[in-house]
């Protein structure tokens, strides 16, 4: 038997242990808004604690979470350490999620399973990665044989929010230097890339009034509204702007969050409205800024007022800037065994290409360090229900993509990997490989 084949029967013997521990994860809600995550963690250390795998605990301080609009994160790390030759490995998942909403058919916090699949939410994005990852640590060190290197398990809670207090918060307190990463997927493919994401908060201010006398005050409603089809209209422009990327298309605007007034019977005096504008890799994020604040700010010169009513004011506010992330020199090493253990046992070609989304995964990717995303997903996101009710997951898929990861841990870490891995002694693996994608 060799080592592949014995890392698939430790997984298969395991596998029940493996559902049970996802469906704990599950059942103790990490909504983000509100963003309470630190019992999550505390309840992944100790199952973590179970199994015989030590975790860090590193709370964020308390203050800087408020300040962040989040109550609480504790963010985790697993370092196991096999040699001082050889790569470190980080596997990185995210436990915060988006509230579950309305129309679930199972409890969302419940773990339920019914035809092969495990129901709540988080359950494919990306506490089912908690699982993947978790177990094929657990199975390459079952095997009982020497390896190289080291790998850490990265658990982080401010992916909703941008990923800055996740695992931006560990790069920037030096609590981790990895030199590659694999983080949490969504999909059977292997992700090398991704959009970027601008979100922008307008305050569109006018004068309130009497609805029965309404020429008596500038109806901030109405303005707002103005400026929404000078941003909507930009939609148009941007099909022309398609990115080199497989996977990725063209960029794109979106408002998501409206509020204002103060009750049905008065001209609304204030809105507040929150954009999301999908950035391509090409795109410079500054550029991109500067565009929409300058349609923001001609929109609103251009709204005619009530005669004698005030002006509109505008105020535009930056609530988060996530840059893409484009593929690193040296990130082949990891690309190459995922495609090629996924399509073993996946019995399908894996194709690496990029997303449309955004994670927190380009926060490695920005100090240097090469990462992928794969882990646990259906064939396509939407197939997972990923922030929709009934949000998903295959076992199977978990039970394989576990395997795959495995199965990549066992190649980059084993002794003989020297000659193909290149020379140790250069800690980034993007000079050492020189590999791209």
């Amino acid at each position: 038997m060799n080592d592949y084949e014995a890392l698939g029967r430790w997984i298969d013997a395991h596998f029940d242990e493996e559902v049970r521990f996802l469906q704990e994860l599950i059942r103790v809600p990490t909504d983000t808004p509100p963003g309470n995550n630190a019992p999550h963690a505390e309840r992944t250390a100790e199952l973590l604690e179970g199994m015989g795998l030590r975790p860090e605990r590193h709370p964020v301080p308390a203050e800087e979470v408020r300040a962040h609009g989040l109550e609480s994160i504790t963010n985790l790390i697993v370092r196991r350490r096999y040699s001082d030759e050889g790569p470190v490995i980080a596997l990185n998942a995210h436990g915060d999620v988006v509230p579950p909403g309305e129309g679930w058919t199972h409890d969302p916090y419940g773990g339920d399973i019914e035809d092969g699949k495990i129901y709540g939410r988080a359950a494919a994005v990306s506490k089912g990665d908690f699982a993947t990852y978790t177990f094929a640590l657990r199975a390459l060190e079952a095997l009982g044989k020497p390896l190289r290197g080291g790998v850490e398990l990265h658990f982080t809670y401010d992916e909703e929010f941008g990923g800055e207090f996740g695992p931006g918060w560990l790069l920037s307190q030096g609590l981790t230097r990895p030199d590659l990463l694999i983080a949490a997927g969504f999909s059977y493919q292997v992700v090398v890339a991704h959009n970027g994401c601008l979100q922008l908060e307008v305050t569109v201010q006018g004068e309130m009034s009497h609805a029965a006398i309404p020429d008596s005050g500038t109806d901030a409603l109405q303005g707002a509204v103005h400026i929404m089809q000078a941003l909507y209209a930009l939609n148009r422009d941007y099909l022309g702007m398609c990115s080199s990327v497989e996977g990725i298309t063209h960029p794109y605007l979106n408002i998501g969050r409206i509020e204002g007034g103060t009750n049905t019977n008065v001209v609304p005096g204030k809105v507040v409205f929150k954009l999301d504008r999908r950035m391509i890799p090409e795109e410079d994020p500054a550029q991109v800024e500067a565009s929409l604040r300058d349609t923001i700010a001609a929109a609103a010169a251009r709204f005619a007022p009530p005669r004698g009513g005030r002006a509109l004011r505008v105020d535009v506010r930056r609530i988060l800037l996530a840059r893409a992330m484009v593929p690193l020199p040296g990130n082949r090493v990891l690309v190459e065994p995922l495609q090629r253990h996924a399509q073993a046992l996946f019995g399908e070609p894996i194709p690496a290409v990029g997303t449309p989304l955004y994670t927190d995964v380009r926060l490695y990717v920005e100090r240097g360090i090469p990462g992928v995303i794969y882990g646990a997903g259906p064939r396509t996101v939407l197939e997972s229900h990923a922030k929709r009710a009934d949000e998903r997951l295959e076992l199977e898929d978990l039970r394989r993509a576990t395997q795959v990861v495995a199965r990549t841990l066992r190649d980059l870490l084993a002794p003989n990997c020297r000659e193909s891995c290149g020379d140790p002694r250069s800690r980034n693996p993007a000079r050492r490989w020189g590999y791209s994608i």
